[in-house]
């Protein structure tokens, strides 16, 4: 459909409390569509509406498990265990930080019909749900972040000498 711009760091929108979707119309279909073709062509895993400047709850995930979600004012029902890894964001290009999360999480949410769906995800697929589910409550992963942001390409440098 359309490629949307990214707002990054900086971005007040980046900060906001999304608003629930209360009715599924042409236009949140299309912003669904859009944020699937936005992410695709960034090479992410995953997208939130406020970093595409609409403050709504809907996020996709795909972490090329060839289960693609959609997750429409999703609730956080369970999680347990841990992991640890770098994390990114398109909302902050070329930064990584190390961010500790749950390694399972259970997600209830609505899907694009508004019928209610339960979502499961271990492993980098729970870390994209938790980390696009923060972006609707306007936290970037650096406020849980384990250190500051790092440069992905001082990182690249390194591993060249």
């Amino acid at each position: 459909m359309a490629i949307r711009k990214i707002r990054v760091i900086g971005d007040p929108c980046l900060n906001k409390v999304c608003k629930p979707v209360v009715k599924m119309t042409q236009n949140m279909k299309d912003l669904i569509e859009d944020m699937f073709d936005t992410m695709y062509e960034a090479k992410g895993v995953g997208l939130a509406a406020p970093q595409v400047g609409i403050l709504r709850r809907i996020c996709v995930v795909d972490v090329m498990d060839g289960e693609p979600v959609v997750l429409i004012n999703p609730e956080l029902v369970e999680t347990s265990g841990e992991q640890t890894e770098d994390e990114g964001c398109l909302s902050v290009p070329g930064k990584v930080a190390e961010v500790t999360r749950p390694d399972y999480v259970l997600v209830r949410s609505l899907d694009m019909d508004m019928n209610p769906v339960t979502y499961e995800g271990q492993g980098l697929r729970a870390r994209a749900i938790l980390h696009e589910m923060d972006h609707l409550e306007g936290v970037l992963y650096g406020e849980r972040a384990n250190e500051p942001y790092r440069d992905l390409e001082d990182e690249d440098l390194e591993e060249e000498e």
